[in-house]
């Protein structure tokens, strides 16, 4: 029994259903309680997730030598092709699947969470972006100089990061869980709204999993390795990401499952899981793609023209590379497209948000179940190309 306490997918499950269980019954002075909790671990969550990206990026960066460059923008590459495949496959879905859909647009009123009781903001000292491009100079810089000290710097550095996640961030995740999903049953969110688009949402998930298989076997059938050996560690990642809709804030769970798997170099799991949670969203596209082809049918009457639709998913892969992995992060990055390209108005470009948030958890869970695949990929080049793995174990277990 403590064992099973103790495991992290079963305290994510738990903190998911005892969330959901306690927003049908509490009040709302306990919620502004519940509230206030979540608002402060989100706010320590995200405060050290600039840390992780420079504590892992930079010093695998750093270990890869004269290869570093390379394989940067090998990593950059599969993430982008990944990104517009998903959307030009959910771009084929939606022309064929849309148009004999019945799907009702009415969403019932949610209930208003109450204000939290003390804001206690929690600054990150840099933005992801700002960590991720701090990261990749400072790696690249570090290797090219060959600054022995520095180099020695970055490896303490991880060292000091993997006991704030091991030993912070780990332990918060499934009260975070909880307080979210308590926070959505109180709304009535998930028993209200997403009945209207259950539709969308299925064939949209659907889609997740088939561009998931579709990648891990690539990767399998690329690297010569068992990709099953990747995947079925990414349990405790999925269910993370679902709760968090961030891959930012999954991004340490997502380290350990990694780093558990037998047929991924340990180099490859430090540079390619942090990398690929901010540059990779291949469930997030694929999503905001089928979307946003259903409003266009729903409220101006036709599905956008093919050449519109390619332009958009081409554009749409590159707003992907730089938006960041917190919720919402892919359709906020790209409302430029979906006026300047889609012509939406205020009313579509309202409802694109409140679908997409409707489904967010899942679009994340797919992005960083995707990272593995990648990763996978990463370490079939290194093999390939004989780049030796320079650690002599595992940072992430």
């Amino acid at each position: 029994m403590k064992k099973l306490f103790g495991s992290l997918p079963f305290r994510l499950i738990l903190g998911i259903l005892v969330g959901v269980l306690c927003g049908t019954v509490f009040t709302e002075n306990v919620m502004k309680v519940v509230v206030t909790l979540q608002y402060i671990m989100g706010q320590l969550i995200n405060f050290c997730v600039p840390l992780i990206i420079i504590g892992f990026i930079a010093p695998s960066i750093t270990k890869l030598g004269a290869n570093a460059s390379r394989l940067l923008g090998v990593a950059v590459v599969i993430a982008y092709v990944s990104s517009i495949c998903a959307a030009f496959m959910s771009m084929g879905a939606g022309y064929a699947l849309i148009p004999h859909l019945s799907i009702d647009t009415s969403v019932a009123g949610l209930k208003e969470l109450p204000g939290v009781v003390f804001q206690l903001d929690i600054p990150q000292i840099m933005s992801v972006m700002s960590a991720l491009v701090l990261s990749v100079l400072l790696g690249l810089a570090a290797t090219w100089t060959k600054s022995k000290r520095t180099i020695e710097l970055l490896a303490e550095f991880q060292a000091i990061v993997l006991d704030i996640v091991s030993k912070i961030i780990i332990p918060v995740l499934p009260f975070y869980i909880a307080t979210t999903f308590c926070n959505l049953s109180y709304e009535g969110m998930i028993t209200r709204q997403l009945p209207a688009f259950l539709q969308i949402i299925l064939i949209v998930m659907a889609g997740h999993y088939i561009w998931l298989a579709v990648l891990y076997l690539l990767a399998g059938a690329y690297s010569g390795k068992n990709p099953w050996e990747v995947l079925r560690h990414y349990g405790p990642a999925y269910l993370t990401a679902v709760g968090t809709m961030s891959s930012a804030a999954t991004l340490a769970v997502a380290l350990r499952c990694a780093g558990k798997s037998k047929v991924l170099r340990e180099d490859m799991v430090s540079f390619g899981i942090p990398l690929f949670a901010n540059i990779h969203l291949c469930g997030s596209v694929l999503t905001e793609v089928f979307f946003v082809m259903t409003i266009s049918l729903l409220l101006y009457g036709a599905l956008p023209s093919l050449g519109t639709m390619i332009l958009f998913c081409l554009l749409l892969g590159i707003f992907a590379i730089g938006a960041p992995g917190v919720p919402g992060g892919t359709v906020m990055a790209s409302l430029g497209l979906i006026t300047g390209i889609l012509l939406f108005d205020n009313a579509g470009t309202a409802l694109m948000l409140a679908i997409f948030a409707l489904q967010d958890s899942f679009g994340t869970a797919c992005n960083v179940t995707g990272d593995g695949a990648l990763t996978l990929m990463l370490t079939g080049y290194v093999e390939k190309h004989g780049i030796k793995d320079e650690n002599l174990q595992s940072p992430i277990l």
